[in-house]
């Protein structure tokens, strides 16, 4: 019978207050080492375009910041984590994450959405 195992790391939406001790934070417009250090931040280009427009940021920055967490804690630069929970303020951050997570091949690669 093959395992129905899924070892990307999964975010989901939800408040700082809400994280657990393991958990990664990835959080608007503030930047890791004012978290504790298990956070990245992230900003968004600011355009008449949609987030994440190719023609505006080379790449998503919600992408670039998880990305940034991952290999964070792949050289032990921050504690281990098993989720990540995405604090966004604004529609736009939180599409920006969605669409790092859905549309990014390398962070859809280490990241799912989470079931809840």
């Amino acid at each position: 019978m093959p395992w129905n195992i899924d070892a990307r790391v999964p975010v989901r939406f939800g408040e700082t207050k809400e994280a657990a001790p393991d958990d990664a934070l990835l959080v608007e417009g503030v930047l890791g080492e004012d978290l504790g250090g298990r956070a990245a931040g992230f900003e968004l280009a600011w355009s008449e375009h949609g987030a994440g427009c190719s023609c505006c940021t080379p790449r998503n920055p919600a992408a670039v910041a998880l990305n940034r967490l991952f290999q964070a804690r792949a050289k032990g630069e921050v504690l281990f984590f098993r989720r990540v929970v995405a604090v966004t303020q604004t529609p736009e951050a939180g599409l920006a994450v969605w669409a790092a997570v859905r549309g990014d091949p390398l962070t859809s690669g280490r990241f799912r959405l989470a079931d809840r």
